[in-house]
């Protein structure tokens, strides 16, 4: 189709709407000088009209007999389908198109909706009126005979009795039966080229035989529309592509947007409400799950993936587990469940899709709109749908009614302590009814006297707000409920009995009957302890989760050693694990640790810094991360955690530590700052464990920090590890490295299990002394050799004597090594200075009887010779021995 005529069935399409060049190009994806150059011309012909003035508005005149009096199919799917308002106009004019429309190739990958978008074409061509109610629309996948062509092409075709043995009849084909409607060819590039071709004719003039026939010929009025996942331009004949004008691309999932994506997901799932009947609530962390996983097969995938679920769900419905159809994350497939991993990415456009305070979205079967169940506000008055919501969260996670009731009565605790923050003694007065206040004093003395003991004056205060919200929620006609009565019950005798004649004292105050579940209520004032009531806030807690096996584990040791408590957690990551299985792990672990205050989640790297928005929506609590951890930080967060530190203040203190900022990898490009040698540590469990050794390392070991640099590196990707390695090579010395893999076989290795449990650290230890010496040694030589180069001469020297050791087969000890450096230096700088002779007595004896040796090392002190032009004298030779016979190495 022409763009000039794609522009005039734009205006068509709404006749009277006014619109200006720019505006149109925008909404068909055009260039503005194309569509103002066909829009002048339009109106030169006298098509369109346009007005006066600035800008220029054009648009097409109204007429009876308009084909579009109503809104259609494709109409309602372009109002949630912003990104499909190109695909649709091209639809729409592929229908208008005079005079029986056009054919049509449909573009897009597997799953995106094309058959989807053909039956709307068709739907469309119904509500205009240019096909009939009853036209046809036959689907064809020539994938199913693609291994057939002539199969394929009876099908199409039809076949004539006789045309082949077991032709016993007339068979009509699909064309045949799509007359005066619509042939849509799914997977059409399976259609074979001999398939392809006899398309020609049909499409040209509207003819065509059956298999069999040769001088008949059949007319059929048939749109044609195709469809395909693969590249026209190389899968379908040109001549094939030619007769098909109209080629409409459909976005995939991921270009259509979270907008649109949350659309879907809201109409597919009121389509299973539909088809189970029943209303179905969906939780604010499943929608996120949904909204941001990797669904490669689009629309498709995402509509199974939600069947899938409610399936799941309903089985637990059915089967009694849940009391309504509600989905929650253990709902969701696995892969559905990485969403929230992913969710991070998108918080700001899922924040304004989903909002920040609903609790869930019901779909009904009966109603396009959707219902939105927000949280419960009012932090006052309000214990009882505190509780049900947290229950209802709870569930949510699958836990079990175990572990619902320990989280309940500890979330009892925190609220009395709450209200207690908020409302002092003298405000009691002003928001309490007095008849509850009188009330509540005389229950307290009769609790005290019954139970021989003394409530808290939180614990009073909060009875007296609890009694005051159940009178009014009891005249709104609200229920009370409490999920574990017997539970209550069964665990509390003595103060529930207590509990019930309260209740009554209740009823003949207020004038209202209590359901017994009250006293279950009542029941927890009553027993909750003085001491744990104490503090005027939670702590917050501490968990660290580390890559690798022991690493989380070995700081967290360190640390609770350290400060003697049991208050850090730790959880270690094996790279063989799933990842989900691991946030589900974190997830229960923070529960058991954190009250409001929060929860300070140190890691190292990876998925693992998105764990705290998860743990954060499933939970309710805030959680702050602080990545790339090291020994230090959790020391220091743990210490101010258990000294009551705000979340927000230990989160700001512990990342304010240096080591947080630190890159681990080598810094290579500030050579001027960086000491001579480094020691490397590299890990494969990441950057978090080679932080760790570093650091275990610089406290274990005696070193001068102007000379030696610890460099801690990941091993994940080793390519990459060996590059840095080879750049940290070309400005420092690296004595050794502690790393459980070998990346470069001439530099010196330590396992980091020797490190750890400290057998290495002697050797580690003697191999720093002996470079700090050999530092010191050459700087000590420069200051104070007279005629040769003090920093040169000893280089040589050490070449020079590592060679008479290998010759000799001898290992000389740190003391004699250095001694002896220190000789040949000296000996060096004398003789280029002409300086006195030394005498060696007995010399000739002495060479007599180690003659090997002494020609061992003359040989080998040839090349300072040559260096420094000197003449070495036997007797110098013989002083030199001496260190390697009196060294006791000697092999």
């Amino acid at each position: 189709m022409k763009r000039i005529d794609l522009i005039f069935q734009k205006l068509r399409l709404e006749p009277g709407r006014q619109i200006c060049a720019n505006d149109l190009a925008t909404e068909l994806n055009l260039s503005r000088a194309n569509v103002s150059s066909d829009l002048n011309r339009l109106w030169k012909e006298g098509k369109i009209e346009k007005t006066e003035g600035r800008p220029t508005l054009f648009y097409a005149r109204k007429s009876k007999e308009s084909l579009i009096q109503k809104e259609t199919t494709l109409d309602r799917l372009a109002l949630t389908n912003k990104s499909l308002i190109t695909s649709i106009e091209q639809a729409k004019a592929a229908v208008l198109y005079p005079p029986r429309g056009m054919h049509c190739l449909i573009l897009g990958e597997t799953g995106v909706g094309k058959s989807a978008f053909a039956g709307f074409i068709h739907s469309f061509a119904v509500d205009i009126g240019r096909l009939s109610q009853d036209a046809p629309f036959v689907i064809f996948n020539c994938a199913d005979y693609a291994n057939n062509p002539q199969l394929l092409i009876s099908q199409l075709f039809g076949v004539k009795k006789g045309a082949y043995t077991g032709a016993e009849m007339d068979r009509k084909g699909l064309l045949e039966k799509a007359d005066g409607g619509i042939l849509f060819l799914d997977e059409v590039h399976r259609l074979p080229a001999e398939g392809q071709e006899i398309f020609f004719t049909f499409m040209d003039k509207g003819i065509y035989r059956r298999v069999g026939e040769s001088e008949d010929e059949r007319h059929a009025q048939v749109q044609i529309i195709s469809a395909t996942t693969e590249n026209p331009e190389s899968s379908l004949l040109k001549t094939f592509i030619r007769r098909i004008p109209m080629i409409i691309k459909i976005p995939s999932l991921i270009e259509r947007g979270m907008e649109e994506r949350f659309g879907l997901i809201m109409t597919f799932f009121r389509e299973e409400a539909f088809r189970l009947g029943r209303d179905i609530q969906i939780s604010v962390s499943a929608i996120h799950a949904f909204l941001a996983y990797h669904c490669p097969n689009n629309i498709g995938q995402l509509k199974t993936d939600i069947q899938l679920t409610c399936a799941r769900a309903y089985a637990d419905f059915v089967s009694l587990k849940k009391n309504s159809l509600h989905i929650s994350v253990p709902d969701l497939p696995h892969h559905v469940k990485q969403g929230l991993l992913l969710a991070k990415e998108h918080k700001a456009a899922m924040d304004e899709l989903v909002g920040t305070d609903n609790r869930c979205f019901v779909v009904q079967p009966s109603l396009d709109s959707i219902l939105v169940e927000k949280k419960t506000e009012d932090p006052t008055n309000t214990v009882y749908e505190k509780i049900e919501q947290k229950i209802m969260e709870l569930r949510d996670q699958g836990l079990t009614e175990e572990e619902l009731e320990f989280d309940i009565e500890t979330y009892f605790t925190q609220f009395i302590k709450g209200v207690h923050q908020r409302i002092n003694k003298e405000d009691l007065a002003r928001i309490i009814d007095p008849v509850i206040i009188n009330l509540v004093e005389e229950i307290v003395r009769f609790a005290e006297g019954k139970l021989a003991k003394v409530l808290s004056q939180k614990v009073i205060l909060g009875l007296a707000l609890h009694i005051q919200t159940s009178k009014e929620r009891l005249s709104k006609g609200k229920q009370i409920i409490n999920p574990h009565l017997n539970s209550l019950r069964i665990k509390y005798k003595k103060e529930f009995g207590v509990a019930l004649e309260c209740v009554r004292m209740i009823e003949e105050a207020v004038l209202m009957d209590l359901p017994m579940d009250e006293a279950g209520y009542l029941t927890m004032f009553f027993v909750l302890d003085e001491n744990d009531l104490q503090e005027g806030r939670d702590t917050i807690g501490v968990l660290v989760i580390m890559h690798g096996n022991g690493g989380a584990t070995a700081m967290v040791d360190v640390t609770n050693r350290l400060l003697a408590t049991q208050y850090a957690k730790a959880i270690d990551v094996p790279f063989e694990i799933d990842t989900m299985e691991i946030l589900q792990q974190a997830i229960k672990v923070a529960k058991e640790i954190c009250g409001s205050a929060g929860l300070l989640l140190l890691v190292d790297m990876g998925s693992l810094l998105d764990f705290g928005v998860q743990i954060e929506q499933e939970l309710g609590i805030p959680v702050k991360v602080i990545p790339l951890v090291s020994t230090p930080h959790v020391i220091e967060a743990t210490r101010k955690a258990m000294l009551g530190h705000s979340l927000e203040e230990v989160y700001r203190d512990v990342k304010g530590i240096s080591l947080i900022q630190e890159d681990v990898r080598p810094r290579i490009s500030e050579p001027a700052d960086q000491p001579e040698l480094a020691i490397v540590v590299a890990c494969l469990s990441g950057e978090g464990s080679a932080l760790y050794l570093k650091n275990l390392l610089e406290t274990r070991l005696r070193y001068d920090n102007q000379l030696i640099q610890f460099v801690p590196l990941q091993l994940i990707d080793k390519t990459e590890t060996r590059k840095q390695l080879q750049i940290l090579k070309g400005k420092q010395k690296i004595i050794c490295v502690v790393s459980n893999l070998i990346l470069e076989r001439e530099l010196r290795y330590y396992g980091m299990d020797d490190v750890l449990s400290g057998e290495a650290l002697q050797e580690i230890q003697e191999t720093i002394d002996w470079e700090e010496t050999h530092r010191k040694m050459e700087k000590s030589l420069k200051e104070s050799l007279k005629m040769v180069d003090g920093q040169k001469v000893f280089h040589d020297t050490r070449t020079c004597v590592d060679r008479m050791e290998e010759r000799l087969q001898t290992n000389l000890s740190f003391d004699t090594r250095i001694a002896l450096y220190l000789h040949i230096c000296c000996m060096v700088d004398r003789l280029t200075a002409k300086g006195k002779p030394v005498i060696y007595r007995n010399k000739e004896s002495f060479i007599k009887e180690n003659k090997k040796a002494y020609h061992l090392l003359t040989h080998e002190l040839a090349p300072l010779v040559e260096a420094y032009e000197i003449e070495i004298s036997e007797d110098d030779i013989c002083y030199i021995l001496n260190f390697f016979l009196y060294s006791n190495t000697l092999t």
